[in-house]
C-alpha cells in the first residue's frame, strides 16, 4: 500500500531527470529534426506555407513562425496560429527543451497532448486555443514550473479540472473555457495566488465556487459564464478581492439575493449575473461602485423598482436588466448618465410614461431597448437630443399619439421598431432625414396619411413594415429611386391607392414585396420583371389590371429567376392567360389568380412549371380543355380551377399525378366519364366534381382511395347503383352523390364510414329501405336522403347518432313511427314531409300512430323505463359495495385501482394517496388544465414531489386518451420523455402520476415577462425534443406520433431538460405502417397541413409541428399571433425574411448588434431558420426526418457555443 502512495512522484522524478538529461543532448539540429517530425504530423495545409517553407536547406531559425535565441541559437518560440492547418502534435514536439512560448490557435489540430510536453520545463506561454484537441486536461501541466499562461479554450477537451494546475506558481493567466469539462471547480485553483484572470466559462461545471477563490488577492477578472454552478453569493464576496474589475456569473443557477456588499468591489467595471435565478429587489448599494461601466442583470427573479440611485453610476456605459419582474416606471435618475451608450429594460413588466429628461443628459445613448412592457404615453418629443442613437426599439406597448417629428434629428439610428402600438397621425416628413436608418417597423398601429416624400429617398433602408395601419395616398412616380438596398417591403392591410409605379424596378434588391389588401388601381407593372432577385409577390386584394389582353406583367416576371410565390387573387385583371406563363421560374411553387375575370384557355405551357405545388385559377371564365400538359407537373398537390366554363373531359394525364392531394373541378362544364385511372391517386383527399356534366356511372377503383376525405360528385348525370364498395372509404368525413341518377338500394357497406360527418343521397332514384347501418356512422352531423324513393321505417339505431344536426328524408315512401330520442328531438317537419306513411308525435306535422302502434309504443318506452329503474338500481348497489369495499381494503392500506403502467414500473398510488397527495384536488396546487382534464402538484407520502394528471371523464375522447397515454408510457424509457411514475384507474376515476417538473412549461419560458432563455438554453432545449422524436420516430419497435407537439407539452426539469409530454391523442403505428388516419384533434398552428385538413398522421407531421415549434421558440412569435392572417403565417413570414433579415425576426432579447461575434451567431440562427423550413415543407416528402433534424442542430450548437466568450 505504501508503495503505491509513492509511486506517483517517483514518475515525476523519473520525468525530471530525462528532461534535465534531454536539455543536455539536444542541439539546434534535434530543433529541426523536431519540427520535421511535427511538419509530417500536419495532415492538410491549404495555404502551403510551411511545405515551402519548413526545409532542410535553409536554417530552422529563418523558418515561418520560429523564433530563436541569438545567443544559443535554439528555438525558444513558435507561432503558427490561423494558418488552418490539420494534424497532431508528435512525442518529438518534447525535444524543443529552449521552447518558452508556443502558440497554435485558430487551426484543426485535434488528438490528445503528448505526454513528452511536460520535458519543455522553460514553457511561459501556451496558447491552444480553438482547436480540436480532446482527451483530458493533462495533470503534467502542473510541473511545467514557468508557465505563465494557459489557453486551451475551444477545444473539445473533456473531465474534470485537474488539482495539479494548483501547483503552476508563475501562472497570472488560465483560460479553459468552452470545453465540455464537467465536475466541481477544484479548491487548489484558490492556491495559485499569482492569478490575474481565471475563465471557465460554457462548459458543463456544476456545485458552488469555492470560498478559496475569493481570497485570491491578485485576481482581475473572473469569468464563470454558462455553467451550471449554483448557490448564494457570498455577503463578503469583495473582502478578498480587492483588484478584481470583471466579474462573469452569467447563464449559472445562483440563486439568493444579489448581496448589497458587491459594492464593496471597488475596482469593479464589469457586473454580469444575469440568465440566473436571483431573487428579490435590486440593490442599490451598487451605486458606490463608481467604476462600474457594464451592469448585467437581465433575466433573473428580480422584483421591485428599479433603484434611483443607479442614476448615481457616472462611469456607466452598458446597462441591461430587461426581464425581470420589476414594477412602477423607468426612474428619471438612469438618464442623468450622461457616459450610458446601451440600455435594455425590455420585458420587464414596466408601466408609466417615458422620462422627460430621457435624452437631456444622454448624448452617447445609442442603443435602447424597451420593447414588450406597458409603458403607455406620447413619445418625447425631446428624443432628438438623443443624438447619437443607432437603435429605438419601442414595440409592444401601449404608446399612442403621433409619431414626433424631431425623430428625423436622429441621423445615426439604423432600426426603428414602434410596431404593435396605439400610434396615430400621419408619419412626419422628417423620418426622410434619417439617412442611416436600415429597418423600419412601424407596423399594427393607427397610423393615416400618406408617405412622406423623403421617405423614399432612405438609400440604406433594407426591410420596411408599415402593414396593418390606414395608411393611404399614392407611391410617388419616383417611388424606387431612392431605395437601392431595399429588401424586404410589407404594406399590406392599408388604404393605399392609385397605381403601383414603374420606378419599383429600381429596388434591384428586393425580395419580397406585399402589397395586399390595398386600394391600388391601375396596372400591374411589368417593371417587377426587373426585379432579379424577387422571390415572392403579392399584391392580391386590389383593384389592379394589366396593361394588355395577355396579361403582360406575366412575361416580364419570367425575368424573375428565384420567384417562388405569385399571388394575384381578386383583381379585376380581365385578359387571357400567356403561354408565356410557362417561362415563369423554375423555382415557382405556387401560382394564385383566383377570381381574376381572365377569360381564354389554360395554355399548355403551363406544364413547364415542374416545381409547382400549388396551381388556383378558380373563379374566371377559362374556357376549353385542361391541358394535357399538366402530367409535367410531378410536384403538384392542388390543382384548383373550379368556378370557371372548362369544357371536355378530364385528360388521363391528370392520373399522373402522383402527389395530388386536390383536385377541385367543380362548378364548370366537363362532361364524358370520370376516368377509371383517378383511382390510381392514393395521395388523393379532396375530390371535387360536382356542378358538371360528367355520365355514366362511378369508376369502380375510385372506391380504392383509403386516404379520401371528401368526395363531391353531386349535381352531375350519373347512374348506376351505389356499390357495396363505398364502404372501403374508411377515411371520408364528406361523401355528396346527391343530385344524379342512381338506382338500387343504399348498401349496407355505408356503415363502414365511421368517420362520415356530411352525406347526402338526395335527389336520385333510389329504392329499398333506410339500412340499419347508418345507425353505426357515429359522428354524422348531416344526413340528406331525400327526393327518392326509399320505403320502409326510420331505423330507430338513427337515436344514437347523438352529433346529428341536419336529417332529411322528405319526399320519399317512408312509413311507421318517427324516431323521438337522441336528436330526433330537435328536427322539425320539413325533415319528413311528403311520406304519406308516416306518423308519430305532433311536432312532426304527421298524423299519431295507430293503437295497436300506439300500444307497442307505449310498451316499449314501459320496458325501457323498467330497464332504466333495474340499471339504476344495480349501478347504486355497485357503487355502494365499491365505496365498501374501498373503505375496508384501505384500512389494510391497499390500494385501490389498477396500475396500467404495472408490467415496468413498480410503484402503485392509490386513490386516497392522489387525494391527500393534492390536497383534494385543491386549486392551489392546480398546475394547468388541457384538453381532457387537469393537472394538479401533489407530494406522496414518501415525500415525492409529483404531477397528477386527472382525466374528466365526461368529455369526449378522454377514456381514449388515458388508454393511450398508458398504451405509449408502458415501455417507452427515455432522458427526454416525461416519465410516468404510475397510474389509478377504475370505473369513476383515471389519473397519471407523473414525475414533477419544476421549472414548468416552454411556454411560460417563452412568454412570462419574469422568465428568460438565452440562446444556448433555446438550442438545448430544441436538441433535446429532438432527441426524444428520434427515438420516438427511429429507436423504439413501432413508430409512435405525437402529433400535438407545442410549447405547452414541453417540460422543463430543475436542471432546464426539456421533457417531452401529453400523448392523449399519439398514435402508434403498427408494423409496416408509415401513415394513420384519425380525427385532427391537435393544436391549431402546429398542425401538418395533411393532418389538418385529411386527417393524415405520419412522423412527417410530428416534425411539421416540431419545425414550427423551432421558429417560435426562435422568434417569440406564436402561430396563433394576431399578426398572422390571411396568407400571412409564422412559416411564411420566416420564410420570408430568410436568409436575408433573420435579425428582424428573431426575438429581440437574444441577440444585440453590437456584441460579439453578431454576424456569426446570426448565421447560426439563419442555419436554425432554415432547418426549421426544411422541417415544415409543404409536402411531407419533403420534410428531412428527425434524426437528421438532431444531427443538424447539434453541429449548430457546437458552432453557437464557439462563439461566446
Amino acid at each position: 500500500m505504501q508503495t503505491a502512495y509513492l509511486f506517483p512522484p517517483a514518475i515525476l522524478l523519473l520525468n525530471c531527470l530525462m528532461a534535465f538529461l534531454a536539455i543536455a543532448t539536444t542541439n539546434i539540429t534535434t530543433d529541426q529534426s523536431s519540427l520535421l517530425t511535427f511538419k509530417a504530423h500536419i495532415n492538410l495545409e491549404p495555404s502551403h506555407i510551411l511545405s515551402n517553407n519548413w526545409s532542410v536547406s535553409t536554417s530552422v531559425c529563418v523558418w515561418i513562425g520560429v523564433t530563436c535565441d541569438i545567443h544559443n541559437q535554439r528555438v525558444t518560440a513558435l507561432d503558427i496560429s490561423s494558418m488552418n492547418l490539420t494534424g497532431n502534435i508528435p512525442p518529438q514536439m518534447g525535444n524543443l527543451s529552449f521552447l518558452d512560448s508556443v502558440n497554435l490557435s485558430r487551426n484543426y489540430f485535434h488528438g490528445s497532448l503528448p505526454r513528452e510536453l511536460i520535458q519543455l520545463r522553460r514553457l511561459k506561454i501556451i496558447d491552444f486555443k480553438f482547436n480540436n484537441f480532446s482527451g483530458a486536461i493533462p495533470y503534467w501541466f502542473g510541473f511545467l514550473p514557468k508557465l505563465q499562461v494557459l489557453n486551451i479554450r475551444n477545444n473539445s477537451f473533456t473531465g474534470f479540472i485537474p488539482p495539479s494546475l494548483s501547483n503552476i506558481s508563475t501562472l497570472q493567466d488560465l483560460d479553459l473555457s468552452f470545453n465540455p469539462l464537467q465536475g466541481k471547480i477544484p479548491e487548489e485553483i484558490g492556491n495559485l495566488y499569482n492569478l490575474k484572470t481565471l475563465k471557465l466559462q460554457y462548459n458543463s461545471l456544476t456545485g458552488v465556487i469555492p470560498l478559496a477563490i475569493f481570497n485570491m488577492s491578485t485576481m482581475e477578472t473572473l469569468v464563470f459564464t454558462g455553467n451550471s454552478l449554483s448557490g448564494n453569493l457570498r455577503v463578503d464576496i469583495c473582502h478578498g478581492l480587492p483588484r478584481l474589475k470583471g466579474l462573469y456569473l452569467g447563464s449559472n443557477k445562483f440563486d439568493g439575493e444579489i448581496p448589497s456588499s458587491l459594492s464593496g468591489c471597488s475596482q469593479l467595471q464589469l457586473l454580469d449575473l444575469s440568465y440566473n435565478k436571483f431573487s428579490g429587489s435590486i440593490p442599490g448599494e451598487i451605486s458606490n461602485i463608481k467604476t462600474l461601466e457594464n451592469l448585467r442583470l437581465g433575466s433573473n427573479y428580480l422584483t421591485g423598482a428599479i433603484p434611483q440611485e443607479l442614476g448615481n453610476l457616472q462611469n456607466m456605459e452598458k446597462l441591461a436588466i430587461g426581464g425581470n419582474f420589476l414594477t412602477g416606471s423607468i426612474p428619471s435618475s438612469i438618464f442623468n448618465i450622461s457616459s450610458l451608450q446601451y440600455l435594455d429594460i425590455s420585458s420587464c413588466n414596466l408601466s408609466g410614461i417615458l422620462p422627460t429628461n430621457m435624452c437631456t443628459h444622454g448624448t452617447q445613448l445609442e442603443v435602447v431597448y424597451l420593447h414588450l412592457n406597458q409603458l403607455y404615453g406620447q413619445l418625447p418629443t425631446r428624443i432628438h437630443k438623443c443624438s447619437a442613437l443607432q437603435i429605438l426599439a419601442l414595440s409592444n406597448n401601449s404608446f399612442s399619439g403621433p409619431i414626433p417629428r424631431q425623430i428625423g434629428n436622429l441621423t445615426f439610428l439604423t432600426a426603428l421598431y414602434v410596431s404593435t402600438n396605439k400610434l396615430t397621425g400621419i408619419i412626419p416628413q422628417e423620418i426622410g432625414n434619417l439617412y442611416n436608418l436600415e429597418y423600419l417597423d412601424l407596423g399594427n398601429n393607427y397610423l393615416s396619411g400618406s408617405m412622406p416624400t423623403g421617405f423614399f429617398n432612405l438609400s440604406k433602408l433594407l426591410l420596411v413594415t408599415l402593414s396593418n395601419n390606414q395608411l393611404s395616398g399614392n407611391l410617388p412616380a419616383s417611388f424606387g429611386y431612392g431605395l437601392p438596398n431595399l429588401e424586404g417591403l410589407y404594406m399590406t392591410g392599408n388604404r393605399f391607392s392609385g397605381r403601383i409605379p414603374d420606378s419599383i424596378s429600381n429596388c434591384s434588391e428586393l425580395r419580397i414585396i406585399n402589397f395586399s389588401f390595398n386600394n391600388f388601381t391601375g396596372q400591374i407593372t411589368n417593371s417587377f420583371g426587373a426585379l432579379k432577385f424577387l422571390e415572392i409577390l403579392y399584391v392580391n386584394g386590389n383593384n389592379l389590371t394589366s396593361e394588355s389582353p395577355e396579361l403582360s406583367f406575366i412575361t416580364s416576371l419570367t425575368n424573375c429567376r428565384f420567384l417562388r410565390t405569385l399571388s394575384v387573387n381578386g383583381n379585376p385583371l380581365n385578359g387571357i392567360l400567356p403561354a408565356s406563363v410557362g417561362n415563369l421560374s423554375s423555382s415557382l411553387r405556387y401560382l394564385y389568380a383566383v377570381n381574376c375575370d381572365i377569360r381564354g384557355t389554360i395554355p399548355n405551357e403551363i406544364g413547364n412549371l415542374s416545381n409547382l405545388i400549388s396551381l388556383s385559377l378558380s373563379g374566371n371564365h377559362l374556357m376549353g380543355l385542361i391541358p394535357t400538359t399538366v402530367e409535367n407537373l410531378r410536384r403538384l398537390q392542388a390543382l384548383v380551377l373550379f368556378g370557371n366554363k372548362l369544357s371536355g373531359s378530364i385528360p388521363i394525364s391528370v392520373c399522373e399525378l402522383e402527389n395530388l392531394y386536390g383536385l377541385l373541378l367543380q362548378q364548370n362544364q366537363i362532361s364524358g366519364a370520370i376516368p377509371d385511372c383517378v383511382g390510381n391517386l392514393t395521395t388523393l383527399y379532396y375530390l371535387y366534381l360536382d356542378s358538371n356534366r360528367f355520365i355514366s356511372g362511378i369508376p369502380e377503383n375510385l372506391w380504392q382511395l383509403k386516404n379520401l376525405l371528401e368526395l363531391n360528385l353531386s349535381s352531375n348525370f350519373l347512374g348506376g347503383s351505389i356499390p357495396p364498395e363505398i364502404g372501403n372509404l374508411e377515411a371520408a368525413i364528406l361523401v355528396d352523390l346527391s343530385l344524379n341518377q342512381f338506382l338500387g338500394i343504399i348498401p349496407s357497406t355505408v356503415g363502414e364510414l365511421k368517420k362520415l360527418v356530411t352525406f347526402s343521397l338526395a335527389h336520385n332514384k333510389l329504392q329499398g329501405s333506410i339500412h340499419d347501418s347508418i345507425g353505426r356512422m357515429l359522428n354524422l352531423e348531416n344526413l340528406d336522403l331525400s327526393h327518392n324513393n326509399l320505403s320502409g321505417w326510420i331505423p330507430m339505431s338513427l337515436e344514437g347518432l347523438k352529433y346529428l344536426k341536419y336529417f332529411n328524408v322528405s319526399f320519399n315512401q317512408l312509413s311507421g313511427e318517427i324516431p323521438f330520442g337522441g336528436p330526433f328531438k330537435n328536427f322539425k317537419h320539413e325533415s319528413f314531409m311528403f311520406n304519406k306513411g308516416l306518423c308519430g308525435d305532433p311536432r312532426y306535422d304527421v298524423p299519431p300512430c295507430r293503437t295497436i302502434s300506439n300500444n307497442r309504443s307505449k310498451r316499449k318506452r314501459m320496458l325501457r323505463g323498467v330497464f332504466i329503474l333495474l340499471g339504476t338500481l344495480a349501478l347504486i348497489l355497485f357503487v355502494a359495495l365499491t365505496y365498501a369495499f374501498r373503505r375496508y381494503r384501505k384500512k389494510d392500506k391497499v390500494p385501490i385501482g389498477t396500475d396500467l403502467l404495472s408490467s415496468t414500473i413498480p410503484l402503485r398510488v392509490s386513490y386516497y394517496e392522489i387525494f391527500e397527495a393534492t390536497d383534494g384536488y385543491s386549486e392551489s396546487n392546480l398546475l394547468g388544465t388541457g384538453s381532457f382534464g387537469s393537472v394538479y402538484r401533489g407530494t406522496l407520502k414518501m415525500g415525492k414531489d409529483v404531477a397528477v394528471k386527472v382525466f374528466n371523464l365526461q368529455l369526449q375522447n378522454a377514456f381514449k386518451s388515458f388508454d393511450v397515454e398508458c398504451e405509449v408510457f408502458r415501455n417507452l424509457r427515455h432522458r427526454n420523455l416525461c416519465k410516468v411514475i404510475s397510474s389509478c384507474s377504475n370505473l369513476d376515476f383515471k389519473a397519471l402520476v407523473l414525475e414533477y417538473m419544476s421549472n414548468g412549461s416552454l411556454d411560460k419560458w417563452l412568454y412570462s415577462h419574469n422568465y428568460y432563455l438565452d440562446m444556448k438554453q433555446r438550442i438545448s432545449i430544441m436538441i433535446d425534443i429532438a432527441a426524444a422524436f428520434e427515438y420516438l420516430h427511429h429507436d423504439y419497435s413501432t413508430p409512435i406520433i405525437h402529433c400535438d407537439l407545442k410549447p405547452s407539452n414541453v417540460l422543463l426539469d430543475e436542471d432546464m431538460v426539456a421533457h417531452l409530454s401529453d400523448f392523449g391523442i399519439a398514435k402508434l403505428l403498427s408494423e409496416g405502417e408509415s401513415i394513420a388516419h384519425t380525427i385532427t384533434l391537435a393544436t391549431l398552428g402546429y398542425i401538418a397541413p395533411e393532418y389538418g385538413s385529411r386527417g393524415v398522421v405520419s412522423t412527417s407531421c410530428d416534425v411539421y409541428s416540431y419545425g414550427i415549434m423551432l421558429m417560435e421558440v426562435f422568434t417569440r412569435m406564436k402561430p396563433s399571433d394576431e399578426t398572422f392572417a390571411g396568407d400571412l403565417s409564422l412559416r411564411s413570414w420566416v420564410n420570408d425574411n430568410v436568409p436575408n433579415a433573420v435579425f428582424q425576426i428573431i426575438d429581440s432579447n437574444l441577440l444585440s448588434s453590437d456584441e460579439e461575434h453578431f454576424n456569426e451567431k446570426l448565421n447560426c440562427l439563419c442555419s436554425i431558420m432554415e432547418l426549421a423550413l426544411n422541417c415544415s415543407m409543404e409536402s411531407p416528402k419533403e420534410r428531412i426526418n428527425m434524426k437528421a433534424v438532431f444531427a443538424t442542430l447539434k453541429k449548430i450548437q457546437i458552432q453557437l457555443l464557439a462563439y461566446y466568450a
